[in-house]
């Protein structure tokens, strides 16, 4: 009989000190000789087995595994349209492509700087240096047609998408404020996207909404002034980026906040763009 509880007791501490096909369970090497609970972390739910005392069946709890912030959307697929390469820029809204087929960006207008029948207006400069820092001679871009494809010019009608990493550029310009929208049915595939970027860039007092007041602002005429116009706008560009129109501080700008890449810095250098002093701002 002594030898029957013996051997019971042994084959019951064995089974309670050793650890599971699963390690879930391990024996506290400390007084008192307790289980301690074991958790597994890796990448899904987490479970954790305790037990009051050795040989009992303890209780399981299943939780789930910590919240994280939802992944950036990748960027969307440009459309199917054709492909080309900028030769010239005419203005904010119109640029040449391969072969000489003028562009004329749907669904916006930038202030005019070329039309003969009107005066120049308050950040038409601007608005054309950005539509260039944006798609510069030479880049290779994809054009998306509505459903004329000429307008009366015979200018090509096209929503511009930049190929190097899809951004859609009639979207962008409107959303930094140096174009207003222009719906000009029946080519509206995008009017809706176009005009909540124009309330938000007009509430924000973005690009011409802050320096003209609004569109259509007839430009100053101050030499030297680089544009402006009767609601403000003078010197909106920093001379420090002579390619590009940045304005100065305030505020302080950096890479990720303005669309242009590898354009020229001179002295000071306002925003610091040119991190390694080679004359070349936001180099990647």
């Amino acid at each position: 009989m002594v030898l029957l509880v013996a051997a019971l007791g042994v084959a019951a501490c064995s089974g309670s000190s050793g650890s599971s096909g699963d390690g879930s369970l391990s024996r506290d090497g400390g007084p008192g000789g307790g289980v301690r609970p074991v958790t597994t972390t890796p990448d899904t739910a987490t479970t954790t087995t305790t037990g009051a005392l050795p040989g009992s069946t303890g209780t399981t709890a299943t939780t789930a595994p910590p919240a994280t912030a939802a992944p950036r959307p990748a960027p969307a697929r440009v459309p199917a349209g054709t492909d080309a390469v900028v030769e010239k820029h005419v203005d904010g809204d119109t640029i040449v492509v391969s072969g000489g087929r003028k562009v004329r960006l749907i669904g916006i207008d930038t202030p005019e700087t070329k039309d003969p029948r009107k005066p120049v207006q308050c950040f038409g400069r601007e608005a054309a240096l950005v539509t260039a820092s944006l798609v510069p001679v030479g880049e290779r871009v994809r054009l998306v047609a509505d459903v004329e494809p000429f307008d009366r010019y015979g200018r090509t009608l096209a929503y511009v998408y930049r190929l190097s990493d899809g951004l859609f550029v009639n979207a962008e310009l409107v959303r930094l404020g140096y174009a207003s929208v222009y719906t000009y049915p029946p080519n509206v595939a995008h009017a809706e996207e176009f005009v909540a970027l124009g309330r938000r860039a007009r509430e924000a007092g973005a690009g011409l909404w802050g320096a003209c007041g609004g569109p259509g602002v007839p430009a100053g005429t101050p030499a030297g002034s680089g544009g402006g116009g009767t609601g403000g706008g003078g010197g909106a560009c920093s001379p420090a980026y002579p390619t590009v129109c940045i304005p100065p501080p305030p505020p302080d700008l950096d890479c990720g906040e303005v669309a242009a890449r590898r354009f020229r810095v001179v002295a000071p250098d306002p925003h610091r763009f040119d991190r390694d002093g080679d004359g070349v701002g936001c180099e990647s």
